[in-house]
């Protein structure tokens, strides 16, 4: 495993790493689509050597960013060959065994584990002082603390949503999840309450299924679409909605308009409720 390095003064990446500032010419492979994003939004673009399939925003910057596989399936080969001084991974999306093969390629892994909406505000200044970007960061600071003060359940009353990432096997998120804690923000609190897993898989004659009030399908990982809407209502017997899956499981500078989205289709699907 890689071994923390302290240096005094600055913050720890996930793993308790704290990495020296870079140096201009950093060469910065990232393995996580909405970090890419964000490392974009903090004019770090031009140091970009590397990114997976699924790193698509913003999409006109990227178009020249070489790609180096998936998050999962990432190809070592091509990472070796770009020579990056960085490589940003994340716990939930890139594998342990990927991580710990590129520490014998590359010199700094920054390894990234946003569990909540807030939990931004750490990841913006990890990389803006690893990077030399510390006014934007503290800019995005600003922009979504003020995202999460101006949303919230807007006074609306609490509801138990199944949040819906894959169909064969149906698969959900627990409450341990950025997801699930984004959707708390504004009232929405997802089941199961308990699982032994992250990304649990289910059958729909679970018991704790009584419990739901709203199903959520995601755009994100499984491309959920309308089709789908009637074959969920069939299995739930409860009212389905398609959502934005990157508005609301990509942290990073996306998350501030994500706070904003998820309050605004809270309160839109509670006034057709009311108008039904």
């Amino acid at each position: 495993m890689l071994q923390p390095q302290i240096h005094f003064g600055r913050i720890a990446d996930a793993l308790g790493t704290v990495h020296p500032p870079a140096s201009r010419d950093a060469r910065i492979v990232s393995l996580v689509p909405s970090i890419t994003e964000l490392l974009c939004d903090l004019d770090l673009g031009a140091q970009l050597v590397g990114r997976t399939g699924f790193c698509i925003h913003p999409r006109e910057a990227l178009r020249r960013i070489p790609k180096v596989g998936g998050t999962k399936d990432v190809k070592l080969e091509v990472i070796r060959a770009l020579a990056p001084t960085h490589v940003i991974v994340n716990i939930d999306e890139n594998r342990r065994e990927t991580v710990e093969a590129l520490a014998s390629l590359v010199p700094h892994i920054v390894v990234t584990h946003p569990c909540t909406p807030q939990d931004n505000h750490h990841l913006y200044r990890l990389l803006g002082e690893i990077f030399d970007r510390e006014a934007l960061a503290l800019r995005l600071s600003v922009e979504l603390a003020a995202a999460i003060e101006q949303t919230g359940s807007q006074g609306l009353p609490a509801e138990n949503v199944l949040y819906l990432i894959w169909r064969e096997p149906w698969m959900t998120v627990s409450r341990e999840t950025y997801v699930s804690a984004a959707l708390a923000h504004v009232g929405w609190h997802t089941v199961p309450v308990a699982s032994a897993l992250r990304y649990p898989a289910f059958e729909w004659n679970a018991p704790w299924l009584a419990e739901v009030d709203r199903v959520l399908l995601s755009s994100e990982p499984y491309f959920f679409r309308d089709r789908h809407v009637t074959e969920v209502a069939a299995l739930s017997r409860r009212p389905v909605s398609l959502i934005d899956g990157e508005m609301v499981s990509w942290y990073g500078s996306r998350a501030i308009a994500g706070m904003r989205y998820l309050a605004s289709i809270r309160a839109g699907l509670q006034s057709v409720d009311r108008s039904g």
